[in-house]
């Protein structure tokens, strides 16, 4: 998927809380990179009573952006959207100064156990310290004053994953589940093709239309920008069908053909991109392997 316009010119304002509407406000961490673009999105919702959602990365000076924006208001939790480490670490501090719980669906885990022999190629991107104090399940709110959040339950980035609908508006906080200057992470065992794509027919059948994600610029016509996801994944899935009817067997074979076009440095994570495709269609039947889908697997259509 091409970068969309509505992200080109995304100004992170760092250390400035950026007003999107009455009680909602975004405040971006200045840790810029190929996997956070801009920086990690924070959101402050309420006017006297407030709910911080993601506060981000421990950095510099970046616990004192979130007190000036705070300004002494009581916070009655800290949601966080998952467990990456470009999200949560300063939750740790933000409650030792506010008193505030930390609320999110769970502690980090993988979305299934490894297989024999297999290696977590994101083992170090979780934040392993965390345990919420207030955990939420789908459908689940939190209060921030009038604002309320209800946690949506999208598993798929990683298994904890929530996104947060501010009730009453048509705003959604999507976290890493879409955004728009990227497609996705999906890698396993972390992450699961399959729970991806379930959690986005779910947000399919949500009435929100404007996401807040945690990179990048509001994704507006949401739901057609969903669409838009879900046809490139299945155009993906498509493609790794077809070069397993030519006679590719491994991982590494499909990657060349698939993507050619991409720099040879962005086919690792192409390769975690394909594994967790190769995943679901294993667990749909419609491709086979000897063992449990790995990297290093060899894989076929099944035999007729």
């Amino acid at each position: 998927m091409a970068e969309p316009d509505f992200d080109r010119d995304f100004d992170p304002s760092y250390g400035t809380p950026v007003r999107i509407t009455d009680g909602l406000y975004r405040l971006t961490a200045e840790n810029p990179s190929p996997f956070t673009f801009a920086g990690t999105n924070g959101y402050l919702l309420g006017e006297r009573d407030l709910v911080i959602v993601d506060p981000g990365p421990d950095l510099p000076g970046h616990l004192d952006h979130w007190l000036k924006a705070i300004d002494g208001r009581r916070v009655a939790a800290i949601a966080i959207t998952h467990t990456h480490l470009d999200h949560t670490p300063l939750a740790h501090r933000l409650k030792a100064e506010t008193g505030a719980p930390i609320a999110g669906f769970g502690p980090h885990q993988p979305a299934r156990p490894l297989h024999a022999g297999e290696t977590n190629p994101f083992a170090e991107s979780g934040d392993m310290a965390l345990t919420p104090d207030i955990i939420l399940a789908d459908g689940d709110r939190l209060a921030a004053g009038e604002r309320v959040l209800e946690a949506v339950h999208t598993p798929g980035h990683t298994a904890n994953h929530l996104a947060f609908a501010l009730a009453g508006t048509p705003y959604l906080l999507s976290g890493d589940h879409v955004m728009g200057w990227s497609t996705t992470i999906v890698s396993p065992p972390d992450g699961s093709m399959r729970d991806y794509m379930a959690s986005l027919e779910k947000l399919l059948q949500r009435p929100e239309t404007i996401y807040l994600p945690g990179h990048g610029g509001p994704v507006t016509g949401a739901h057609g920008f969903v669409r838009g996801i879900r046809s490139h994944r299945r155009m993906r899935e498509r493609a790794i069908l077809a070069r397993l009817a030519a006679g590719d067997e491994t991982i590494e074979a499909m990657v060349k053909v698939i993507y050619r076009t991409t720099s040879e440095t962005l086919h690792g994570a192409a390769a975690l991109s394909v594994l967790a495709h190769i995943e679901d269609l294993v667990e749909r039947g419609k491709v086979e392997t000897d063992g449990p889908a790995l990297l290093k697997g060899h894989y076929r259509l099944p035999r007729t």
